[in-house]
C-alpha cells in the first residue's frame, strides 16, 4: 500500500526523505534534516528504515552486574570535530568523559610478553630516538633501519601505495611487523599490505613529500603542536556508554520517524518529478508498504547500497560491490583485580600477526575509563578476527570466549576464569580501504551524482570513525535536501571536509 502525500501547513507538500540504515550515520543524517527544516521553516518529513531490532549498528552498551560493557566502539576522537559538534547540538556534551589521565600508553606483545610502545611512537614511526633505543620491542638492526628514514629519498608521487609497502620502504620490515601492522589492525581490522595509505593515513604520505622523512615530519608536527605520540586524552565517550549518543539522536527525531525491523527491499525512480508535490523515489519495505520520497539517503553498507541501486545504475552497483568488508568479534571479560597478575599500567595491548596468536588486541576498559567496573574488579575487551582472520565468526561463542580467556591467562597472568563473559559479533562491519580506494570512491560519487535526490553515506567511503560517519551522514542530508529544493543551498553551517589521523579502535 502506497502512503498518500500529507499536505503541510500552508498548503504545500512536505519534503519527504527516506534514510536507509539506522546506525550513527543514518541517525546523524536524519537529525540534520530535522535541523535544516526547522532552521529554514521548511516542512521536512523524515523516515529512517532500520532492518535490525534497535538503532545504532555496531554501537551498543550493556549494563550488567555493575559493569558498563560496550559491544562495539567505546569512544570517539575529538580531534575530528563532527561528533563533538553534534553532541553539543543535542545537549550531550555535558555528559562526555575523557580517558583517565594515568597509564596512557599501549603495550605490544613480543615473544609472549608485553612491551610498552616507545614513548613518542606515533602509529608508524618514532619521534624520539632515546625511548626507541631503550626499547626491547625492536632489535638493534630494526632500530637502525628506522633511523634510515632520515636520509632516504622521498618516493615520487606516482599513484597509490599500500601502507605496508610505505612503512617497509621508509622504516623497514620490523617497524611494520612490530608496530604498524598491529596498530593498523586495531584501527581498521585490516591487512596493511593491502590497505591504501592515501585513503587511511595520508598525513604520513604528506610528511614524506613535504619533509623528505616521516620521522622529521612527526617531530615538526610535535614541536608545532606540543604533542607527540598517541593523544589518548582526545578520546571521549558519554558517561553512560556510547549507546547514549544513539538514544539522544533517536529521541530528537519526530515521533514515528524511526522504523525498526523494517528492511528496504527495493528502490525505484518514480516517473513524477520531485519539487511539485510528487515523489521521485518509491521505497518498498519488507512489510509490503511503500514509501514515496523526494530524496533518499543510503546510510547502509556498500553491499546493501549496491543491491538497492542495481536497477537504477548497474555500474554504480558494481563499484559499490567492489568495497570488501571484514568481520570481527569482541569478547568482554570481567575479573577480580587480584586475579590478574599484570599491573595493567596502560590502556591495552596489540598483538602483531607475526606472533601467531589468535587475538589482535585487548583494551583495559576499567583502566581507560572510570565507572566501567565495580571497585576491586577489572573489565577487559579482547578483539578477534579482521581481514587477517576472515573465518573468526565461523566459531561459536563458547570457542571465542575460551580463546580470549586463554590468551589473557598467558599474556596477563589471569589466575582464575572470568566471572562475566559477553561475546559480540560484527559481521562484515568494517570496510577495507584497499589500494585504489579513493579512485573507486571518486567514481562512485560521480555516478551517484547522476541520481538526483539520492546520496550515499557511511564508513565505506571517506573515513571509518564515528566523527567521519557523522560528517558523511550530515553532508548527505544537505545534498539531498538541496536537490529536493531545486539545488538551492541547504543551509549554513555545513560540516567542512577534513582529514585527521585515525585513532585506535575507538570509533
Amino acid at each position: 500500500m502506497i502512503q498518500p502525500p500529507r499536505i503541510a501547513p500552508g498548503g504545500g507538500h512536505p519534503v519527504r526523505v527516506v534514510v536507509v540504515g539506522g546506525g550513527v550515520t543514518g541517525l546523524a543524517a536524519a537529525y540534520r534534516l530535522v535541523e535544516l527544516g526547522a532552521r529554514r521553516v521548511i516542512p521536512v518529513e523524515v523516515t529512517v528504515c532500520e532492518a535490525g531490532p534497535r538503532p545504532g549498528g555496531t554501537i551498543d552498551t550493556e549494563q550488567r552486574e555493575g559493569y558498563l560493557i560496550e559491544a562495539g566502539p567505546d569512544a570517539f576522537l575529538t580531534e575530528k570535530p563532527w561528533a563533538l559538534d553534534l553532541c553539543r547540538r543535542i545537549g550531550l556534551d555535558a555528559h562526555l568523559v575523557g580517558t583517565r589521565p594515568i597509564h596512557r600508553r599501549t603495550f605490544v606483545v613480543r615473544a609472549g610478553r608485553l612491551h610498552p610502545l616507545p614513548d613518542g611512537f606515533a602509529l608508524l614511526a618514532p619521534t624520539r630516538l632515546g625511548p626507541l633505543l631503550r626499547s626491547r620491542l625492536f632489535s638493534w638492526r630494526g632500530k637502525a633501519r628506522m633511523a634510515l628514514d632520515l636520509v632516504l629519498p622521498a618516493r615520487p608521487a606516482d599513484g597509490d601505495e599500500s601502507l605496508g609497502r610505505f612503512v617497509t620502504r621508509r622504516l623497514g620490515r620490523e617497524a611494520l611487523e612490530r608496530a604498524a601492522q598491529p596498530m593498523v589492525a586495531g584501527i581498521y581490522t585490516a591487512d596493511p599490505d593491502a590497505l591504501s595509505l592515501a585513503a587511511t593515513m595520508p598525513r604520513f604520505l604528506a610528511m614524506e613529500r613535504r619533509h623528505g622523512s616521516v620521522i622529521r615530519g612527526l617531530r615538526r608536527a610535535r614541536d608545532g603542536h606540543g604533542a607527540g605520540g598517541p593523544r589518548w586524552s582526545l578520546f571521549v565517550a558519554p558517561a553512560d556508554g556510547m549507546a547514549a549518543l544513539v538514544a539522544a539522536l533517536a529521541s530528537r527525531l519526530p515521533p514515528g520517524a524511526l522504523r525498526l525491523r523494517r528492511r528496504v527491499v527495493s528502490l525505484e525512480r518514480s516517473p513524477e518529478r520531485a519539487g511539485d508535490g510528487a515523489p521521485a523515489y518509491r521505497v518498498a519495505l519488507d512489510d509490503g508498504s511503500t514509501l514515496r520520497a523526494g530524496g533518499v539517503v543510503l546510510a547502509c553498507g556498500a553491499h546493501e547500497a549496491a543491491r538497492l541501486v542495481g536497477n537504477l545504475d548497474p555500474d554504480l552497483a558494481g563499484l559499490l560491490r567492489g568495497i570488501p568488508y571484514a568481520s570481527s568479534a569482541v569478547v568482554t571479560l570481567a575479573y577480580r583485580r587480584e586475579e590478574i597478575a599484570h599491573p595493567l599500567d596502560g590502556f591495552g595491548f596489540v598483538v602483531p600477526k607475526v606472533e601467531g596468536r589468535p587475538i589482535i588486541a585487548c583494551t583495559f576498559s576499567s583502566v581507560k575509563f572510570l565507572g566501567r567496573a565495580p571497585e576491586g574488579r577489572v573489565l577487559l575487551r579482547v578483539f578477534l578476527g579482521g581481514a587477517l582472520d576472515p573465518g573468526v565468526l565461523e566459531r561459536d561463542d563458547a570457542h571465542l570466549a575460551r580463546t580470549a580467556a586463554d590468551e589473557l591467562r598467558m599474556l596477563l597472568g589471569a589466575t582464575a576464569p572470568p566471572h562475566l563473559v559477553r561475546v559480540h559479533r560484527h559481521t562484515a562491519a568494517m570496510p577495507q580501504y584497499l589500494v585504489g580506494h579513493l579512485d573507486r570512491v571518486s567514481a562512485i560519487e560521480q555516478r551517484a551524482a547522476r541520481l538526483p535526490g539520492l546520496a550515499l553515506a557511511g564508513a565505506a567511503y571517506r573515513g571509518v570513525g564515528i566523527p567521519d560517519c557523522i560528517r558523511s551522514g550530515e553532508e548527505a542530508a544537505e545534498r539531498v535536501l538541496a536537490a529536493c529544493l531545486g539545488d538551492r543551498p541547504a543551509g549554513e553551517g555545513a560540516p567542512a571536509a577534513a582529514h585527521a589521523p585515525p585513532g585506535r579502535p575507538h570509533r
